[in-house]
């Protein structure tokens, strides 16, 4: 087994695209991402591709202040994977995955550098079966195109209030507008709905790629929920994606929030699996109580 570290994108698409494009479920991340990384819009931290018996077995990807993605990472290929990431990137932050891919690794890491491993987010990945829209539902959709400059700004703010209200504190490439401008730029559908030309909710498609499409965020300001408008919105994205050719159209959620559980399924998503988004902290750093993940799986 060889690991292999690339710093051209073209390069290392063309060996992991093969192992990745068969499942775009499971490898929706990194299968979203990839694009992003080869055009420049994202700046690639560590490229990893894994080599047996002549043939490509595994792929991680991390770009700058995110996590590194490891659903391509086979269980037995994941401390040969930590020891080429400790060499070329040895302050990353976390992996996200797959529940057993994210486990692994995040054990593997613990055992080669002592550090500590926490549960940032437990989500569950949902496939769209077939699209129930809800109806009754006050307002109408819009895309925000790239000259939208306060539809920009509006999404930008709820990018930043979504990802405080789930906790999450990876660092944004470099602004939360920086994010959203980039989304527009690489073919993504920021959709926004509206009731009588107020923003109430919004939910983004990401561009078609392999056949798929994310939707997420999807976010509801506090003081318009419970009015049906997220599942109005997640609807509307849905109908963006599959109107552009996509065959998957996807979705994460948190699943310490039962509203949006019970909220997609209504949609006509089904559940595929579970994943995990780890952080890994000096041990002397982790919070007393905090929610940690086994150092093995089992």
């Amino acid at each position: 087994m060889e690991v292999v570290p690339h710093i051209d994108a073209d390069a290392f698409t063309r060996l992991a695209h093969p192992l990745l494009e068969p499942d775009p479920v499971r490898h929706t991340s990194i299968l979203t991402v990839l694009p992003e990384v080869r055009t420049g819009a994202l700046d690639a931290a560590v490229m990893l591709t894994v080599h047996e018996n002549g043939g490509v077995v595994g792929a991680l990807l991390r770009t700058a202040g995110h996590p590194a993605l490891v659903s391509a990472v086979p269980p037995r290929c994941a401390g040969a994977v930590v020891e080429a990431l400790v060499a070329r990137d040895p302050e990353v932050e976390g992996v996200h995955g797959p529940a057993e891919e994210a486990e692994v690794v995040g054990a593997a890491w613990a055992d080669r550098t002592g550090a500590g491993v926490t549960v940032g987010l437990r989500m569950r990945l949902f496939a769209l079966d077939g699209l129930e829209a809800p109806t009754g539902v006050a307002g109408a959709a819009r895309a925000v195109g790239p000259d939208d400059a306060r539809g920009l700004d509006l999404l930008a703010r709820w990018r930043t209030e979504f990802d405080r209200e789930i906790g999450r504190t990876w660092r944004p490439a470099p602004t939360a507008r920086d994010d959203v401008v980039r989304a527009v730029g690489t073919g993504a559908g920021e959709i926004v709905w509206e009731v009588d030309g107020e923003p109430v909710a919004q939910a983004a498609a990401r561009a078609v790629v392999a056949g798929m499409s994310r939707i997420g965020p999807v976010y509801t300001p506090p003081e318009h929920r419970g009015r049906g408008y997220a599942a109005a919105v997640t609807a509307a994205a849905a109908r963006w994606a599959l109107g552009r050719g996509a065959r998957h159209v996807l979705l994460y959620t948190d699943l310490a929030n039962p509203t949006t559980n019970r909220l997609y399924p209504r949609l006509g998503f089904r559940p595929r699996y579970d994943a995990l988004e780890l952080r890994f902290v000096p041990d002397h750093d982790a919070p007393d109580g905090a929610d940690t993940a086994p150092a093995r799986p089992g």
